[in-house]
């Protein structure tokens, strides 16, 4: 009886953490940019491995707020610094679009080292959105409490759910995207990632007023 609502509870957890996860993916943001203007020339496979950087900071961050450091997360000066820092990494990621602009071609690069870069830009792109951290130091700390009750069984699946939540839809968006680059011209292709690198000086931007509105208040 204990075995079957173990089971019934992890099942729950799962499939909660799944839902939750996909919901927040859905989310516009600099993941999400990133997966699009990657996936034209980088294939199906950027979704999944953006998904695989951002995994790693997350399970870093889950074993962080399991040993306390939550309170920590939540300080203004913490958040502070994170906005401007995020603010500075996407401002990077975008000149780095834009400067290969003029000479971008509308092809395949495959490479294994490729793949290690989108893993670093997953990982990025988590550091540098500070309402990452706040989601995670308090609903996600939320969700961690109440699925401690079942062990560390139930964090683990809560963990695995939320990361196959992510590899779904960014999975699909990256599928979706690179399927259809058969429609792209190259002109199209060039504006399509300049007006990603565009969205990403906005999300810059936009952590930088944060930022600075939390140091003049």
């Amino acid at each position: 009886m204990l075995r079957r609502c173990l089971l019934l509870a992890l099942i729950t957890i799962f499939f909660s953490s799944f839902v939750i996860a996909l919901s927040g993916a859905m989310m516009p943001g600099p993941m999400l940019t990133a997966t699009i203007s990657q996936s034209s020339r980088r294939g199906i496979w950027t979704g999944p491995l953006l998904v695989v950087g951002h995994g790693f900071l997350e399970l870093a961050l889950l074993v962080a707020l399991m040993i306390g450091l939550a309170p920590l997360l939540l300080k203004d000066n913490v958040f502070t610094v994170i906005a401007l820092a995020g603010s500075v990494i996407l401002l990077w990621m975008a000149w780095d679009i834009f400067k290969s602009l003029p000479s971008l071609r509308l092809e395949w690069q495959d490479g294994g080292e490729h793949h290690g870069r989108l893993v670093l830009y997953g990982i990025l792109l988590s550091l540098a959105n500070p309402y990452w951290y706040i989601w995670w130091a308090t609903i996600g700390l939320g969700y961690i409490a109440q699925c401690r009750t079942s062990g560390m069984a139930g964090i683990a699946v809560f963990f695995i759910g939320h990361i196959l939540g992510d590899m779904a839809f960014y999975g699909l968006v990256s599928t979706t995207v690179a399927k259809g680059r058969s429609f792209f011209s190259e002109r199209l292709y060039r504006r399509v990632l300049g007006s990603c690198a565009c969205l990403l000086v906005g999300f810059a931007f936009l952590f930088a007023f944060a930022g600075l509105q939390k140091i003049l208040s």
